[in-house]
């Protein structure tokens, strides 16, 4: 590889990781105007997790569950 061969690959190396970089900065105001929609998409998601949780703990309906989805299978 000769010198201008390196040149260029080293220039196209640091234009890719810039566009990288400035694709997942944070954008200016984001803290400030999408609070409420984060605080919305958190309380979904403890929604869910609540749900997921009473699934994986309760025995007897993830039993009945398991059948439910063997009776489909068929």
């Amino acid at each position: 590889m000769d010198f201008w061969t390196a040149v260029v690959l080293i220039v196209a190396i640091g234009c890719f990781t810039s566009m990288r970089l400035k694709r997942h900065a944070p954008r200016p105001g984001a803290e400030r105007g999408d609070t409420g929609e984060l605080e919305r998409e958190v309380a979904r998601l403890r929604e869910r997790i609540a749900v997921l949780e009473r699934l994986a703990t309760d025995h007897q309906r993830g039993h009945d569950l398991a059948r439910e989805i063997e009776s489909l299978r068929d």
